[in-house]
């Protein structure tokens, strides 16, 4: 029989006061079992960052308010527990990891005094006893040489590094419960599943129960034990984990399914979830998915629907489990249509667009009064690719390997230290002042953050009338104003939305109008610099199918730049892998994504999340982080983290060899294998 440790009831909360009050917690029931991994799966903003911020009584203050409901820890209520009480449990019983560890590390501590605190306030723990326990937990989450970087800050450190300074710190307190909130976000697939194999490591070692929070179906498959799934801040569904992924039952857990991206949807449009979460200042007197549900009736309109239990362990809040009701066949209600893909609608499609042969873009290392350069940093070091009318070529990669270097470097928004671009048969390197702006409508890049990529004083109207305006394009202002609403009709938006400012869209609608203002120009090739990074399963569907069909009607050309394997097999013709500033394997995206040569490929590709459990693969872990490129490793840079380095690697950079038509791969492990060597640096 197995122990509850966490029983949560009816969880209420409340954010402000009076009618325009947020109700972000309405009703939420869930319990975990000592030792078991329940993770809480749905869309930003239904609420799941504010359970958890809830079990821990951290709410924002003063407006955030536990107005009823019930969280006992081993039987103990912990909304009746004074403050005093809580910081006992917070941090030694209950430990959290949040979402961005960037901003939970303080910048001006070292790592090694920031775990020292818990230690001190959970364990008594001072001086040098402290020192050995910290470096004994840092060791413990996988850092090497932790001696070392017990002394180091934050800025000093990896991505990953930082996430598991992160989970060190929760540990300090050898917790009961880890609350673990989109602990992989914005992670590479290495490091991600290197994060995730040591949380699950660990959490065997101690026996602790894990509250897994994420949006990520992948992860949720390779770690969970049990699912709920959350919207407009209630639970719609709970079940056993493999029950989930085999029989999802409630209409909006079946269209996250249908959202994914992969292979055998490439000539389709993606399924999407139409609208947002709705807002949650509000009373719901119905359902609150109907608006966006596809099988909704006229019953989900006017009342709010009970929990139905489906069987003992999988339960789902839905009229369609009500068994009182006659519930309409699913046939008669709205259905997405799927659309197969559109030839590329420009003339000339499949003719050269973009060919970079070599490019370098090297950074001065500058040190001393007089500034002397004394070494580069070699972000991007000998990359050639091409891109044909109408096609996406993918760049994909772990952070830092130079991928958003060198699309800047295409455009010529950073200054490329050597090699050819060519643009139409233009060397864009030749262009100068006005020549090069006069071109600069013809490529255009939409950024990782759209955020912080517009400019917060200015309208969205105005933001994409920018660039019209700066090219003398598009008319007068009347004029400009009229394409101004049809870019954002064409993107989704309404011409109403020109008004407004940045901050009050969503991310995805951020992301659009980034997309918008791109396409003000009349571009024929947009450098995409990992678009859908952060965004939810359905916004990213609509992101997909948007960028699909922009392609299809107006001929553009992408060069696509993520670490999102599955985003890439969707959406891409060729995809290039980089690794340290430059590329290790080209080709077709199923030749490369079916028949990866390169180690480091197939590395990527097995530490990829998978929703199918029963398949057996072979995990390749990659141990330790990318090396700097200011100091590269001598010979094939890869060999001192590729489990299959011979004495060769380790002398002498590997040729590009030639495995078939349009694939190809720099490795020495592949020049015995009949392969035609047909370049080297």
């Amino acid at each position: 029989m197995t122990h509850t440790l966490l029983e949560v009831k009816d969880l209420k909360v409340r954010l402000g006061t009076g009618d325009n009050a947020v109700r972000p917690v309405d009703g939420v029931s869930f319990s975990i079992a000592r030792g078991e991994t329940f993770a809480l799966l749905g869309e930003s903003g239904c609420g799941k960052s504010m359970t958890a911020l809830s079990l821990l009584r951290l709410l924002p203050q003063p407006a955030g308010e536990i107005t009823s409901g019930s969280v006992k820890l081993n039987g103990e209520e912990l909304l009746a527990l004074p403050e005093s009480g809580m910081r006992a449990v917070r941090g030694a019983r209950i430990a959290m990891i949040f979402q961005e560890p960037q901003t939970s590390l303080n910048p001006v501590m070292t790592v090694g005094a920031q775990i020292g605190e818990s230690l001190a306030l959970h364990k008594g723990l001072e001086g040098e006893a402290a020192r050995q326990e910290v470096i004994r937990l840092l060791d413990a989450v996988g850092i090497p040489d932790a001696e070392r970087r017990c002394g180091e800050y934050a800025h000093q450190l990896s991505g990953g590094m930082k996430q598991r300074v992160m989970i060190a710190m929760a540990l300090a307190g050898d917790p009961d419960l880890l609350i673990a909130d989109e602990p992989t976000t914005a992670l590479d697939v290495t490091i991600q599943a290197q994060v995730l194999e040591l949380i699950g490591k660990l959490q065997r070692e101690r026996g602790m129960a894990v509250l897994l929070i994420t949006h990520d179906l992948g992860v949720v498959a390779g770690m969970a034990d049990r699912v709920a799934v959350m919207y407009a801040g209630q639970i719609i569904e709970q079940a056993p984990r493999d029950e989930f992924y085999t029989t999802p039952q409630h209409p909006y857990s079946q269209r996250l399914f249908a959202a994914l991206p992969d292979s055998s949807k490439r000539d389709q449009r993606l399924t999407v979830i139409p609208g947002t979460v709705p807002m949650l200042n509000q009373v719901f007197h119905a359902c609150r998915f109907a608006e966006r549900c596809d099988r909704a009736w006229d019953v989900c309109q006017q009342v709010a629907p009970d929990w139905f239990a489906q069987d003992e362990a999988h339960g789902m809040r839905c009229h369609i489990a009500d068994p009182t009701l006659s519930v309409p066949d699913a046939s008669n209600h709205r259905q997405d249509v799927v659309e197969q893909k559109m030839s590329a609608a420009s003339e000339g499609a499949g003719s050269e667009l973009l060919d970079t042969c070599d490019l370098q873009v090297h950074f001065p290392i500058q040190r001393g009064f007089f500034r002397r350069t004394v070494g580069y940093v070699r972000a991007v070091d000998g990359v050639s690719l091409s891109i044909p009318r109408g096609e996406t070529m993918a760049l994909v990669g772990e952070s830092g390997c130079g991928k958003t270097t060198a699309g800047k470097g295409i455009l010529q928004l950073l200054k490329p230290t050597g090699g050819s671009v060519r643009f139409e048969g233009t060397e864009l390197m030749e262009l100068r002042g006005e020549a090069l702006r006069k071109r600069r409508s013809e490529f255009q890049i939409i950024f990782q953050d759209p955020f912080s990529s517009m400019n917060p004083r200015m309208s969205v109207g105005d933001i994409i009338e920018e660039g019209m305006v700066a090219q003398s394009i598009g008319g007068d202002a009347v004029q400009r104003g009229q394409r101004v609403d049809r870019l954002l009709d064409q993107v989704g938006l309404r011409p109403e939305h020109r008004s407004r400012y940045p901050h009050q869209f969503s991310g995805g609608q951020r992301q659009r109008i980034c997309i918008a203002r791109a396409l003000a120009v009349n571009p024929k090739l947009i450098v995409c610099d990992e678009p859908t990074s952060a965004l939810d399963v359905s916004v990213q569907a609509q992101i997909l199918n948007l960028l699909k069909d922009l392609q299809s009607e107006l001929g553009l050309s992408y060069l696509f730049i993520t670490h999102d394997l599955s985003v890439v097999s969707y959406l891409a013709d060729r995809v290039a892998v980089m690794y340290l500033g430059r590329i290790v394997e080209e080709g077709g995206v199923s030749d490369v994504l079916d028949n990866a040569q390169h180690p480091y490929t197939r590395a990527l590709l097995s530490a990829v999340p998978t929703l199918d459990r029963d398949t057996q693969r072979e995990i390749i872990r990659l141990e330790g982080d990318l090396p700097s490129p200011a100091n590269p490793p001598a010979g094939c840079h890869f060999h001192p983290r590729c489990p299959q380095a011979v004495e060769a690697c380790r002398i002498s950079y590997p040729p590009s060899i030639q495995l078939n038509d349009g694939h190809s791969a720099r490795c020495h492990l592949l020049g015995d294998s009949g392969g035609d060597v047909v370049s080297g640096r």
